[in-house]
């Protein structure tokens, strides 16, 4: 099931201006990077796929579930799994316990959320780290840790914030080899400013500009942009600079 932006507006405040203005947008099933420079609207709109946020005008749909609607709510909610940039947790859990407890909060029954934590565990490596209060992990490993929440509840689309953050080059590559094992099982949406994240894990680009698409489509596609004297292996760096100039990431 894609998710669907329709005429989506949302703003932090009545005195500031919109970071999303009647913004359409539909993301294709599969893996999908979300890309733009600070300020775009990447952690906004992630939000309001969560339903974290809300949208002053318009609708936020995935599948035939709205994120505003309080009768469907709850199962949208089963559905969609958000990673913030900034997870929380809880310290003085066991790392199992903590992941337990974040699939019954999702609606799982205790016991099956008991079950599926070490799954979603083994999957990002801390298998060895089970049994370990969380208060006690490293930052990239607290990171992971996030990420086997996010995955417990076997959730339809998981929705990404800078999952990379605080993760070294073999654990960024464990977590893209996580992503092609997703694939066709889930639909997952990552954003990120780093082009160094974007290789053959994905399906599809979003690049994101003062909350507006500057381009969708596939990564071959996105490439084409690349000035033809790009330094080899410098390619996506380069259409990324071709769709937005001379902004920075």
């Amino acid at each position: 099931m894609p998710l669907h932006y329709q005429s989506c507006t949302f703003r932090y405040s009545r005195r500031t201006r919109p970071v999303i203005d009647r913004l359409d947008l539909s993301f294709s099933p599969g893996n999908t990077v979300l890309l733009g420079p600070n300020g775009a609207g990447k952690s906004t709109l992630l939000a309001l796929g969560a339903s974290a946020h809300a949208p002053l005008d318009g609708k936020v749909r995935f599948g035939e579930l709205r994120s505003t609607n309080s009768r469907t709510l709850q199962a949208y909610r089963r559905k969609v799994s958000w990673l913030p940039q900034r997870a929380s947790f809880l310290p003085r859990m066991t790392c199992r316990e903590h992941v337990a407890y974040i699939g019954w909060l999702k609606g799982m029954r205790e016991r099956d959320a008991w079950r599926a934590a070490p799954a979603a565990i083994e999957r990002v490596g801390l298998t060895a780290k089970i049994r370990d209060k969380v208060g006690t992990l490293s930052g990239g490993q607290q990171q992971r840790l996030a990420i086997a929440q996010a995955l417990v509840h076997d959730a339809e689309l998981l929705l990404l914030d800078e999952p990379t953050v605080g993760l070294d080059p073999a654990q960024r590559r464990r977590f893209h080899d996580l992503l092609v094992e997703l694939r066709g099982s889930v639909h997952v949406i990552v954003s990120t400013h780093d082009i160094a994240d974007l290789d053959q894990a994905f399906d599809e680009v979003v690049v994101l500009e003062n909350g507006a698409p500057r381009f969708q489509g596939g990564v071959a596609e996105f490439a084409d942009y690349a000035d033809p004297q790009s330094v080899p292996g410098r390619r996506l760096e380069s259409a990324y600079s071709a769709l937005l100039g001379s902004v920075e990431q």
